[in-house]
């Protein structure tokens, strides 16, 4: 067997299993609000900024549209945010929070701090998380390319 080839030896693993490890510490945060993960990367998006092109939140979230809409178009049925035509552009789609997706900023403003509570006092630390950010930034920035 090649050494390389072999799952320990993968940073691509240890990567896969951070995200779907954190994304389920998240979940019982976001249970009583009746969002996905990825709803609340949308929220996130929007709550910084809102009435943003289709094609904004994709670019931001670095998907495609095409995995976007459909995520969009679910968070429209639950009366998260509304999907309107540009006025510039009428094949735009612009997403702007509804009141209801604006006051789940409230309930949400704790949900950053959940997992450093499962990190008191366990490694990493919190200047470890912050270099890993900026790390994995890098680590992005170079993949898009």
């Amino acid at each position: 067997m090649y050494d390389q080839l072999k799952l320990e030896k993968q940073l691509c693993f240890r990567l896969y299993t951070v995200s779907r490890l954190v994304t389920q510490a998240y979940r019982p945060y976001f249970e009583p609000l009746g969002i996905t993960y990825p709803q609340y990367l949308v929220l996130l998006i929007l709550w910084e900024r809102d009435n943003l092109p289709v094609s904004d939140i994709a670019s931001r979230l670095m998907l495609d549209t095409n995995t976007v809409t459909p995520l969009l178009q679910r968070m429209e049925r639950e009366g998260l945010v509304a999907r309107t035509r540009g006025t510039v552009d009428s094949r735009q789609r612009i997403v702007s929070l509804t009141p209801r997706g604006r006051a789940m900023q409230e309930k949400a403003k704790d949900i950053p701090t959940c997992l450093s509570r499962k990190w008191e006092g366990n490694n990493p630390s919190i200047e470890e998380i912050v270099a890993m950010t900026k790390t994995l930034d890098s680590m992005i920035e170079t993949l898009k390319q």
